[in-house]
């Protein structure tokens, strides 16, 4: 007899830890940020800017890692994606100097992208409609912890070993996702595989075939600019709490997850009202929250509120997040039956692209808070507009 597939939760709990790869790359060295700069001799900024390099690179790697899963298969592009991520975390650990460090995160962002790209793809492979939308909520439920509990992981290896430990500790986390993966998401079943080794076509081929479904489109923007409100908070976080309002490392660890509590909720209310009102729906809600929690923000560094003001608005700003990312992921992919790694290539590609252009750009803001804000404001009105323009081609499509 076969062995019988992995069931959602296990498949589930399993890609949520590969994905958890992003979060913690991201989180969990940013309150080393002050030490690491003293450690290469420079300023902080400089060191923000290893942030925009990652996200970056990391969209050029899921350009290239997706296709090459479809044709390849998911296995070995994720495997190899997670070896190449520990070495260059191995040379982070090593590295006494800023030109290096920002050389090898390169290399650790473009091995992310191979390997994180497939997530969303195999899901696509599993599972279609509303039973895709609930297992990317799920996902997201689990995954929603890693930035959480990043900052405050990142600072106890902080004050173990210093900042080059935190790398240490990514290397080693990669290196046990492997097997894992290779117990649950690739066991061996009697059905063939879907995302096994397909045909080989050209790559921009695929690229082309996917963007030729304009349904589709508004999506990505939409993606990206929701993704670049996260990346703006991530980049200036540490000069908001730590330098704007004065906290320390392990407060600033405490201010950074209250982001998740709000998260968190949003994905639990979300995977209720999935059956109800659709992704569509919850999706075009949830932006909208963002929306308004963004203007009263603005309304608050402007006014110079308060933390208490502050932090319960950029709580719901960051945590619509939770509700935005697996509705627009569920809704995006499932345009596509064929390209499915291609397609998420292209979805986290733009994400991961934009936002690191948007988060570089970012760090030459003027150093405010209501800059920040506003930035954040920005992207979230492309939301808004990438919300109409959907709603417009779904009335011309009936």
């Amino acid at each position: 007899m076969a062995p019988r597939p992995p069931s959602h939760l296990s498949l589930a709990v399993v890609l949520a830890l590969t994905a958890a790869i992003g979060p913690f790359s991201l989180d969990a060295y940013l309150p080393a940020f002050p030490a690491m700069a003293e450690s290469l001799g420079v300023s902080i900024s400089d060191v923000s800017l290893s942030v925009s390099v990652y996200i970056f690179t990391m969209s050029i790697g899921q350009l290239i890692g997706g296709p090459l899963s479809d044709q390849l298969g998911r296995q070995k592009i994720m495997f190899s994606g997670l070896i190449l991520y520990s070495v260059a975390s191995l040379l982070i650990w090593q590295s006494e100097q800023l030109e290096s460090l920002l050389a090898f995160r390169a290399l650790q962002a473009f091995a992310a992208g191979w390997t994180l790209v497939s997530v969303p793809a195999l899901v696509r492979d599993r599972v279609q409609g509303v039973e895709a939308a609930r297992l990317f909520s799920l996902i997201g439920l689990i995954m929603v912890v890693a930035p959480g509990i990043a900052p405050t992981v990142g600072g106890l290896l902080l004050s173990l070993g210093g900042w080059s430990f935190i790398f240490l500790f990514l290397a080693l986390y990669a290196l046990l996702v492997i097997p894992l993966l290779k117990l649950v998401a690739f066991k061996k079943t009697g059905a063939a595989p879907k995302g096994a080794p397909g045909p080989k076509v050209n790559i921009l081929r695929r690229y082309a075939q996917v963007l030729a479904t304009r349904q589709a489109l508004p999506f990505l923007f939409w993606q990206a600019a929701s993704f670049s409100v996260l990346m703006i908070f991530v980049t200036h976080a540490s000069f908001v709490y730590q330098t704007h309002f004065g906290a320390n490392e392990h407060t600033f660890g405490l201010l950074f997850g209250a982001n998740v509590i709000v998260m968190l909720i949003a994905n639990l209310t979300n995977r209720s009202l999935l059956e109800r009102f659709g992704s569509r729906r919850i999706l075009r809600g949830a932006t909208c929250i963002q929306a308004t929690a963004i203007v009263v923000l603005i309304l608050a560094s402007v006014f110079d509120a308060g933390l208490y003001v502050f932090l319960p608005a950029m709580m719901v700003s960051i945590g619509m997040v939770g509700a935005i990312a697996p509705n627009i992921q569920a809704t995006f992919i499932e345009y596509f039956g064929v390209n499915s790694g291609t397609a998420a290539a292209l979805l986290g590609a733009s994400q991961f692209g934009i936002a690191g252009i948007v988060s570089a750009l970012s760090s030459r803001l003027p150093t405010s808070v209501t800059a920040v804000v506003l930035a954040m404001a920005a992207c979230s009105a492309v939301c808004l507009c990438m919300l109409v323009l959907s709603l417009r081609q779904e009335r011309a499509a009936v």
